[in-house]
């Protein structure tokens, strides 16, 4: 059984153990396995800035780590929240990189998720003029976006 059965299958194995019967598609992207769930009951995972779809979608990760090449990850959406929230993310990367640019001084995003700062730094990746480094010690970290030296 691949990656994707598997991942599937404990994703249907955490959601029947919360009581939640979503519907569970899972999808190759350039980056990322996505599995989404849909259903009546979606919005429980979604409460409290969706939180639970944040631990759950860590837990998968964690389990998956490392079945997966280094630069794919594992996410997880519900009700399309995801897709909508990294569009917001993308959108205030390329923002502060403009404010980089403008400026010329370091700007601060954050604090970020693990999943947040990566979609960050992949956004500042595709502009060869900027970088991008997360600080901090904890699990939510800032990410500044700086002209490259």
């Amino acid at each position: 059984m691949d990656v994707h059965a598997r991942a599937r299958a404990f994703v249907e194995e955490v959601l029947e153990a919360m009581g939640l019967p979503l519907d569970v598609v899972v999808t190759d992207a350039p980056d990322s396995i996505r599995i989404d769930l849909s259903g009546e009951q979606g919005e429980v995972l979604l409460r409290r800035r969706a939180e639970a779809l944040d631990a759950l979608q860590h837990i998968v990760n964690t389990t998956f780590r490392k079945e997966l090449d280094r630069d794919r990850t594992l996410v997880l959406d519900c009700l399309d929240y995801r897709r909508s929230k990294d569009a917001e993310i993308r959108q205030m990367a390329k923002f502060m990189m403009e404010r980089v640019k403008t400026s010329g001084a370091t700007q601060e995003i954050g604090p970020l998720n693990p999943y947040a700062r990566r979609l960050v730094h992949l956004t500042v990746a595709e502009d060869p003029q900027l970088s991008s480094e997360s600080i901090g010690d904890a699990f939510l970290k800032t990410v500044l976006i700086a002209l490259r030296k």
